[in-house]
């Protein structure tokens, strides 16, 4: 009999309050923040930690349980709308284009650094061997991906194909190229876990047929209409392999030297950053299989070419190396 007249009084001296949180409460689950006014916004903070303490006295007297469930139920609600994070997808997308992923970037920035320097250490390797011995070109570079574009083919053949008009449906071609260079870049940084050395192997091959076909049009006079052929939409896609690959390489440094923090903590550490620039990667090697599809297929001249160039490594520049923003002062 006692334990129920002092459950009814604890009630009755702050049961509005609790009602009070609960409307406010069922309206932000129903319009978000934006539904409160000002004064609500204010109010709600102070409820929540009066519905909390309420239930940790409930707790304490050990009144009625059904009294407490209510608590625990609203209090809980309660602190996913104080607490929680309120964000719509725009603004997500916003967050993770600035500054999400340039703080991954420069949490990553030895491992990326890494796989940058290993595609220009293959591709200068691959230049030097063909320009040592043009038939090592047959032994770098696979013949499906060659495509006619060998030591054998003359100089003449080289340009066209360097100038050749569209040849396919420019949206599904950039689908594939899409879909392929997305291929190679995620596995990157899926072979990361295993040591890191496939991703390195990965990385190196890579560098290696990019050098062979530099060294093929240098020696044919023409390595200025390669470069405009290759750079717009290649300085996106070799950005985003090298994101990739030091995304994989971060993941095998956290699984074979993870320090005092332990293998496991460290791979999730690793793993947020990692993941963060992938997703990254992905939005690049879009851009470079629309550039790649269309128009590298569209645009035949040079200083136009040269342009798209300029302006695809200054966005891509910008965007990743863009200034960290302090962030906003708390009232």
């Amino acid at each position: 009999m006692t334990l129920v007249l002092r459950s009814t009084q604890f009630r009755r001296e702050r049961e509005a309050a609790w009602r009070e949180l609960e409307a406010l409460v069922v309206r932000v689950e129903s319009g978000g923040v934006r539904a409160l006014t000002a004064a609500e916004m204010l109010r709600l903070p102070s409820l929540y930690r009066g519905v909390v303490a309420s239930l940790s006295a409930a707790r304490a007297l050990s009144l009625d349980e059904n009294l407490r469930s209510w608590l625990e139920a609203l209090a809980t609600r309660a602190c996913l709308v104080v607490h929680g994070v309120h964000a719509t997808p725009g603004s997500s997308l916003r967050r993770f284009l600035h500054p999400g992923l340039q703080q991954a970037l420069r949490a990553l920035a030895g491992p990326v650094l890494l796989a940058a320097a290993l595609l220009l250490v293959g591709g200068l390797a691959g230049y030097g061997l063909v320009a040592r011995d043009p038939e090592a070109f047959y032994a770098i570079v696979p013949e499906g991906l060659a495509s006619g574009r060998t030591p054998a083919a003359s100089t003449e053949a080289l340009r066209e194909a360097l100038y050749a008009g569209p040849g396919t449906e420019p949206a599904p071609f950039a689908s594939f190229l899409f879909v392929n260079n997305a291929r190679v870049g995620l596995l990157c940084f899926a072979l990361g876990i295993v040591v890191g050395l496939p991703t390195v192997l990965l990385l190196l091959g890579n560098g290696l047929v990019l050098g062979a076909f530099v060294q093929l049009h240098v020696a044919r006079g023409l390595g200025a209409d390669l470069l405009g052929w290759l750079l717009p939409h290649g300085v996106p896609e070799l950005t985003a392999v090298a994101l990739c690959g030091g995304a994989g390489l971060a993941l095998g440094r956290a699984r074979w030297m993870p320090g005092r923090q332990g293998r496991s903590h460290a791979l999730a550490e690793a793993g947020r950053s990692a993941a963060v620039l992938v997703m990254g990667a992905v939005l690049l090697l879009a851009v470079a299989g629309v550039l790649e599809g269309w128009f590298r297929q569209a645009v035949t001249d040079i200083g136009v070419r040269y342009g798209m160039a300029a302006v695809s490594t200054a966005a891509v520049a910008a965007w990743l190396l863009a200034p960290r923003t302090p962030p906003p002062e708390r009232p």
